[in-house]
């Protein structure tokens, strides 16, 4: 039953707690998401553990930013763990230089445009332009597709407007925010459900919380997986 399009977060404090969780998802789940809040609890050992021992596919989330040397190195050293997905800011000389720090790799640059936990007033706490939350995330998207990312981070509302754009013929668009129909929103703001997200023009989904809050974390992830295969997660022109 497992697709790819679901990713489950390991929102969890360590390596310890994810495998637990992995082993009760069994094959329902091949594709884990690891963010910065594991990397001191042995997020990369989990990485490699789930990649190289059950062939898991590993979504490492660290949204880098820096000066692009730093960037690059960065990248290069994260570049030897085979992993899939890697998150990084969208300003364009962050993108360039993750790109030349994975060299021949096949591991996929995907660019954050606006963290979906932060909406209007956020962005004016944090200086950040004047304009409408889409117009920027399009602005952002467009800048880092041109700087040569593999792929977006976006929140599954502006998934259709960023599928349109020409910069994103062929990209990946990857979509947190999403919760289950019923679901607590926790810090969320600029939700889908997994279905709307995917018909949205989402490539993968990105479910935490619902999956491991859940009395029974593989049923929570097969019940998302079954509204995947629905045809309300059907893009329309499909």
């Amino acid at each position: 039953m497992s697709d790819d399009r679901l990713i489950v977060a390991l929102d969890v404090p360590n390596a310890l707690a994810g495998l637990e969780l992995a082993k009760k998802l069994g094959d329902a789940v091949s594709f884990y998401k690891i963010g910065l809040g594991m990397l001191t609890g042995g997020g990369l050992a989990l990485a490699n553990e789930l990649k190289g021992e059950h062939g898991k596919r590993i979504f490492l989330d660290m949204k880098l930013f820096d000066i692009g040397a730093t960037v690059e190195a960065a990248v290069r050293g994260l570049a030897q763990f085979d992993l899939d997905f890697l998150t990084v800011h969208g300003d364009p000389h962050v993108v360039r230089a993750a790109q030349e720090g994975k060299g021949e790799k096949d591991l996929k640059i995907l660019a954050v445009t606006i963290l979906t936990s932060l909406d209007r007033a956020d962005l004016d706490a944090s200086l950040i332009k004047p304009g409408d939350v889409r117009d920027i995330v399009l602005e952002r998207a467009a800048n880092a597709l041109n700087a040569g990312a593999d792929g977006l981070i976006a929140s599954p509302q502006e998934a259709p407007l960023i599928r349109a754009l020409p910069e994103a013929e062929g990209k990946l668009i990857v979509t947190p925010g999403v919760r289950p129909a019923g679901a607590d929103l926790g810090d969320q703001k600029r939700v889908a459900t997994p279905a709307q997200a995917i018909a949205n023009g989402a490539d993968h989904v990105v479910v935490g919380r619902p999956v491991w809050q859940a009395g029974d974390p593989r049923a929570a992830a097969e019940e998302i997986l079954r509204e995947l295969a629905s045809p309300q997660a059907q893009r329309p022109n499909n």
